[in-house]
């Protein structure tokens, strides 16, 4: 019985708030929906946050808004053994970004995100690599669904 009154507050506290699902109607997720121009990628990493943005927010259409971004990394040593061998890395990712309107030029959004993924160094050198390329790949992944998230959060 208590569960049942305690969704209705909920579901009515929600709608006197003026929550809005963000790919709802008229919500911020279809607002931006081929609405955005990202900046053509420089790296590897940046092809990655790139594919996510578009796949996030759908190919260019009418392009009302201009993606810049900057992408940096580092690699950190997590895990070292007693001989000095490093077997886990951390790579800590930040991506800066600035929305601004196509035809102004006017600061829209900005911000700055982060976030970390790893991986291990146990086992041949081309599985060492392959696994730096996948953790890089996450991470570029995860820094993208943070700056898509800002966006619908904050763009009018």
């Amino acid at each position: 019985m208590w569960s049942r009154r305690a969704a209705l507050a909920a579901a009515c506290a929600l709608a006197a708030c003026g929550f809005q699902p963000v790919y709802g109607p008229d919500g911020a997720g279809t607002r931006l929906q081929g609405q955005v121009h990202v900046a053509d990628p420089q790296t590897v990493d940046d092809y990655a946050f790139l594919r996510r943005l578009t796949e996030r927010l759908g190919p260019e259409q009418a392009v009302r808004y201009d993606l810049g971004y900057r992408l940096q990394i580092a690699s950190v040593g997590q895990a070292i053994t007693p001989d000095e061998v490093t077997t886990r890395y951390s790579l800590n990712g930040t991506a800066t970004y600035t929305l601004t309107e196509a035809a102004t030029g006017a600061v829209v959004a900005q911000g700055e995100v982060s976030n970390f993924s790893s991986y291990s160094t146990e086992g041949t050198v081309i599985a060492t690599n392959a696994a730096e390329q996948d953790a890089r790949g996450r991470l570029a992944v995860m820094l993208a669904d943070l700056v898509v998230t800002r966006l619908l959060a904050t763009v009018p």
